[in-house]
């Protein structure tokens, strides 16, 4: 995961020098998104898609030349995931749920298959691949007795009992890597579809991650039970017989979570040129 940072860091470092360098040639784009959003991870470790959730964002996009470009994106999206979809005897009898909403920041490189140039009428659409680097807001939560409940603060995974090395923030490093096709509508007015999976530095966007730690961990009182007592275990609401043994596996750690989006883009294009003539002339070849 650390040598895809450095790629991608240096790519998007790479690509901006490309832009300052070309100056003669600055097409600025600024647009929305409307689409999906699907959480994978350990409560959804086979891919499922039960939970698709709509998604929304804002963006500015700057074309270095026809087949390259660089975006800029901010995008809302809401994710979870319940262990009664799964068709894994122990994942329904884990009974572990969760909701977080997801507030991100990327930017991203776009590499255009063909010559993309708005206007221009033999390169009216392209594939394309993109990549970057971002930063993202979550927060998991859950219900129980009607109450919500956020994870984070309950330490459902020993946190708050000695088991600092799980301690997990609200904000993580995600890494885009998806493709899409853009469309020039009319001069200046462009429409896209991109699917871009997010791979993530945390394992925690659903609050599971390792092994349970044990009932006896987490106080409580039989005149007021303690909702980390029973969150941490809800196997004891379809079983009786609980999974909570101290040391066994709550979470997968081999990998960590992602979520992924679908996404339908309408853009609007200002167009700015800072070129001579012969230059002018190579560009519209």
């Amino acid at each position: 995961m650390q040598r895809l940072a450095l790629i991608i860091s240096f790519f998007l470092a790479a690509t901006a020098n490309n832009v300052r360098a070309q100056t003669f040639y600055q097409n600025k784009e600024f647009g929305v998104s409307l689409g999906a959003s699907h959480y994978f991870g350990d409560l959804n470790d086979h891919y499922g898609l039960q939970e698709v959730m709509p998604a929304f964002g804002a963006f500015a996009r700057i074309h270095v030349n026809p087949f390259i470009a660089v975006r800029f994106a901010a995008q809302a999206t809401r994710v979870g995931y319940d262990d009664k979809y799964s068709t894994n005897f122990y994942n329904k009898t884990r009974n572990l749920n969760f909701k977080s909403d997801i507030v991100e920041l990327t930017a991203q490189s776009e590499f255009n298959f063909f010559r993309f140039f708005t206007g221009e009428q033999h390169s009216r659409f392209t594939p394309y691949l993109t990549g970057g680097v971002g930063v993202f807001y979550y927060n998991p939560y859950t219900t129980y007795q009607g109450i919500k409940y956020h994870l984070r603060p309950l330490g459902t995974e020993g946190q708050n009992a000695g088991f600092g090395d799980r301690q997990y923030n609200s904000f993580s490093v995600c890494f885009p890597m998806g493709a899409g096709i853009k469309y020039w509508i009319r001069p200046g007015l462009n429409f896209g579809v991109e699917i871009a999976n997010r791979l993530t530095l945390t394992d925690y966007i659903d609050d599971v991650s390792k092994t349970y730690v044990g009932v006896d961990k987490f106080p409580t009182d039989p005149q007021n039970p303690s909702p980390a007592a029973a969150l941490q275990d809800r196997s004891v609401e379809v079983s009786d017989i609980p999974l909570g043994r101290p040391g066994k596996q709550r979470g997968n750690t081999q990998s960590r979570d992602q979520y992924m989006f679908l996404q339908f883009n309408l853009s609007f294009q200002l167009k700015t040129y800072k070129c001579p003539a012969y230059i002018r002339e190579w560009q519209f070849m």
